[in-house]
């Protein structure tokens, strides 16, 4: 496990995450040069199109970190045909000068780099973190146009909150407007890091990008566990495939894993037998097992995604064991839906191709959740729940390109929790929580004489912004009936401003009124 690294790129939205790793693919010679295409692992074209990562894609790299020397003799290049000059990789590192040649160039062999590459997208919080669970370091990407945005924000406190190695790194350092000090600068208040220790890169040219992967070695620890152990492997995402069922996509903590082994999904309660595992390059290639330390898939059989739940730990079945809760590793809970809409079909006939279409869908995401509802106005359709509205627009998009729907999206609400007055409390709930019912449409709201009390749900946002719209950031937050908590200032022009506010106040047009 010496010579694996395990990490992960860390951004906001149009930092150049993607195109970063491209380069990383293209210098270890991942893909081959006539496979290569901008935005490689970005497989969906929502994603190519929009310029965001969706659905995260992990990928297998080998890198040489430093080539042995043997026997060597020195050459004119002079002399060598072009042939021979292509088997040899020559770089001019002047920080080397004066060492020795064994000190510039020891015998180290070929390091495995696992990259995930994880959406910036608040909406999949909880997939992010259950990807850097499976990780030890990152790749903190600011763009040097931009500096540190809202998203960079969000996604590095997750990555400190798993204790894992940032790799900080200012990208676009080639564009006129890029302003390579102040960036670092707020880097350097953000994190503490040296300014020394700050890569300055251009991921669309490939300058400087051969000084991360050697980051990744030098700095990003080995992956510890023991193969001698029993299985424990934590599930970061999972998909349907038509002829092997569920697919898994795992991190190896302890233990070993081969085809053939009969399985046990520690949270979901479900069990399976592998009938295959392997790696991703980034496409899945077979392999004999996975051992600790180690990413890649397996296949399952399963007929249900909602058996294989992101975040779950996966073991070895026991025959005489029903109590698994000591193996399960820690951080994992129930994805809750946390917006929820109606949709309805334009054309009354089509109601039961969007029901198949659904469940078409779901077999892909287990975070949609619907039920069917029914509109005087609309006719039938049915109340869904996604993680927030980007979730939305995708599903409503993919429903329209993929299964030729016409459909009519209601304005989004989120779920409030009921308590009904002791009169009432007895009546039966088709959604009970400790006393408290939870209702996702105004059809499902009890009369005003029949609610005791009414909770709905708060978050909590950091605003980053110029100093100079301090005032009426404040006014437009207050207005939404945000409560007020702190205010941060860094790298002398920036703020960030902490408050708590109703989920509900940002939904429809908090973003465009804050960006105007």
């Amino acid at each position: 496990m010496t010579n694996i690294r395990n990490f992960c790129i860390i951004a906001h939205i149009d930092h150049g995450k993607s195109t970063l790793a491209d380069r990383l693919l293209e210098l270890t010679g991942t893909i081959e040069k006539r496979k290569m295409r901008e935005q490689i692992l970005d497989q969906m074209d929502l994603e190519r199109e929009r310029g965001i990562t969706i659905k995260l894609q992990p990928v297998r790299m080998k890198y040489t970190y430093k080539f042995p020397i043997s026997n060597f003799q020195f050459l004119s290049l002079r002399e060598m045909s072009r042939r021979d000059t292509n088997k040899f990789q020559i770089t001019n590192d002047k920080s080397q000068i004066g060492n020795k040649v064994e000190s510039v160039c020891p015998t180290t062999g070929e390091y495995i780099l696992n990259l995930i590459d994880t959406p910036g997208h608040v909406d999949f919080t909880y997939e992010v973190s259950r990807s850097l669970a499976a990780v030890e370091g990152a790749i903190l990407v600011v763009d040097a146009t931009q500096g540190i945005q809202a998203q960079t924000l969000a996604n590095l406190y997750l990555a400190l909150e798993q204790g894992l190695e940032i790799i900080p790194v200012i990208n676009k350092i080639d564009l006129p407007a890029a302003d390579i000090e102040k960036t670092k600068k707020e880097i350097i208040d953000l994190i503490g890091s040296k300014d020394e220790e700050i890569l300055l890169v251009s991921a669309k040219t490939g300058l400087g990008v051969e000084k991360i992967l050697k980051s990744v070695v030098e700095k990003i620890p080995a992956p510890k566990g023991d193969d001698s152990q029993k299985l424990q492997a934590l599930i970061f995402d999972s998909k349907f495939d038509d002829y092997k069922g569920v697919l898994a996509y795992v991190r190896v903590i302890n233990g070993s894993l081969k085809p053939g082994d009969k399985i046990k999904f520690i949270g979901a309660g479900a069990g399976s037998e592998v009938t295959e595992v392997g790696y991703f390059y980034p496409e899945m290639k077979k392999s004999d097992g996975l051992k600790s330390g180690e990413i890649g898939y397996l296949a399952t059989g399963l007929k249900k995604i909602d058996d294989c739940k992101v975040g779950d730990t996966l073991t070895i079945f026991m025959e005489n064991k029903t109590d698994y809760k000591s193996l399960q590793l820690p951080g994992y809970r129930e994805v809750k839906s946390m917006v929820f809409a109606g949709i309805f079909c334009k054309e009354g006939n089509d109601y039961q191709h969007l029901r198949e279409s659904l469940n078409k869908l779901k077999l892909t995401d287990a975070a949609l959740t619907f039920e069917p509802e029914s509109s005087s106005a609309l006719g039938f359709g049915f109340r869904c729940g996604f993680l927030g509205l980007l979730h939305l627009e995708i599903i409503q998009e993919r429903l329209k390109r993929e299964y030729d729907l016409d459909l009519i999206v209601t304005v989004p609400s989120v779920a409030y929790k009921v308590k009904k007055t002791k009169s009432q409390e007895n009546k039966k709930s088709k959604s009970q929580d400790d006393g408290w019912e939870i209702i996702h449409s105004p059809q499902e709201m009890p009369a005003g004489g029949e609610i005791e009390e009414v909770q709905e749900p708060w978050v909590r946002a950091d605003i980053v912004s110029p100093k100079e719209y301090l005032g009426a950031m404040m006014s437009l937050v207050e207005e939404k009936r945000g409560e007020y908590k702190n205010t941060e200032y860094f790298s002398g022009d920036s703020i960030i401003l902490h408050y708590e506010l109703p989920l509900y106040s940002i939904l429809v047009d908090f973003y465009d009124k804050l960006k105007s």
